[in-house]
């Protein structure tokens, strides 16, 4: 049973209310969501640094996820693995594209692109690997 765009949205506010991503889509197996950039999200050099990339690949694969199995709070992460393949742009949002390539019944992996807004250019390769409960205790 799937979660909906407003439901994830609502768990997201009252679990992760410190978070500056924005949930674009959601559909089965994938999400879209964006990350706006300003000064303290920058580097030295004048690039959105690598934790704020790391995040927002992050919180697509959960988002994508429990947008798939529902919402499943204790669905972590195993494993995150970035490839950083160009400089991404400090005056533009970070676009976050995930797509779930394989969703099992206790690990679900994905991938997330990476891209300044307004360029087609991945500026990151995400592969995240999740551990989902085995019971799959929802919030109603």
């Amino acid at each position: 049973m799937s979660a909906t765009k407003e439901e994830i949205n609502a768990f997201m506010a009252l679990e992760f209310p410190q978070a500056k991503y924005k949930i674009e889509e959601v559909k089965e197996n994938s999400a879209i969501l964006s990350h706006d950039i300003g000064i303290n999200e920058l580097r030295p050099g004048g690039t959105v640094s690598g934790p704020v990339l790391m995040s927002i690949a992050d919180v697509a694969l959960y988002v994508a996820i429990l947008g798939t199995i529902g919402i499943v709070p204790l669905t972590v992460t195993t494993s995150l693995t970035i490839n950083f393949l160009r400089k991404p742009s400090a005056k533009a949002r970070i676009i976050a594209d995930c797509t779930l390539m394989k969703v099992g019944r206790t690990l679900i992996v994905g991938e997330v692109a990476l891209y300044s807004e307004g360029s087609d250019d991945i500026v990151a390769h995400v592969v995240g690997t999740y551990s989902v409960p085995p019971t799959r205790d929802k919030i109603s």
